[in-house]
């Protein structure tokens, strides 16, 4: 998935306002990428509950943190590698479980690239079998598009490392949606295209983040 289209002042900017005292700078940055981050949340812990929480953790933790941003890396890698230490931080207190059937009937926000696809609930099951550390470079790459080197820095891990997580990554869910009776052989690599088409249930927060 490619970024999303900016309107208005670039991300630098905003934060640039913010440390200088502009609230309402940090509201368009919430605004501008909470459906990504609420996409890959989702996708890393499998509830639209907990993706919610994941979220609300993330620009929490952004707002907090955000006069210490240096424009080392872009403001999307800098929230991507917060929104994976949150969901890290769920994941390791409870197991990640799928959304029931009326989770599942929920509005979806805007698909990262296509409408779900009618497969979407047994991929989504599928890539929960995947190993947390080579999901999340699954989900940024496969699904969002994020190049190596962008996923490289939100990891803090070599390129190196993201190629091979992400082939451990697409063998891994290859197997598991062959054991689930998907059209493909044992330990094949993924389609990314079968990713795209999956949306996520549930709404993202729509600014709804609070200074604490």
């Amino acid at each position: 998935m490619a970024p999303d289209r900016e309107e208005g002042p670039p991300d630098t900017e905003l934060v640039r306002r913010f440390c200088e005292g502009d609230e309402g700078a940090f509201a368009t940055l919430v605004r501008r990428h909470e459906r990504r981050v609420y996409n890959l949340a989702y996708r890393m812990i499998g509830r639209p509950e907990d993706a919610r929480d994941a979220t609300q953790e993330a620009f929490l933790s952004c707002y907090r943190h955000l006069g210490a941003f240096r424009g080392d890396s872009s403001f999307t890698t800098w929230i991507h590698r917060i929104t994976v230490n949150a969901c890290y931080d769920i994941l390791r207190k409870k197991a990640p479980v799928l959304a029931s059937a009326e989770e599942q009937l929920e509005p979806p926000p805007a698909p990262d690239h296509a409408d779900a696809a009618a497969d979407a609930v047994d991929v989504q099951r599928a890539l929960l079998d995947v190993p947390a550390e080579f999901r999340s470079v699954l989900v940024m790459h496969d699904v969002q598009g994020l190049p190596y080197e962008e996923i490289a820095q939100a990891l803090g891990v070599p390129l190196g490392t993201v190629k091979s997580r992400l082939h451990r990554a697409r063998v891994a869910l290859g197997r598991s949606l062959s054991r689930r009776g998907e059209p493909r052989e044992p330990g094949a690599p993924s389609n990314p295209r079968t990713l795209r088409g999956t949306g996520a249930p549930g709404q993202p927060m729509h600014g709804a983040v609070e200074a604490t």
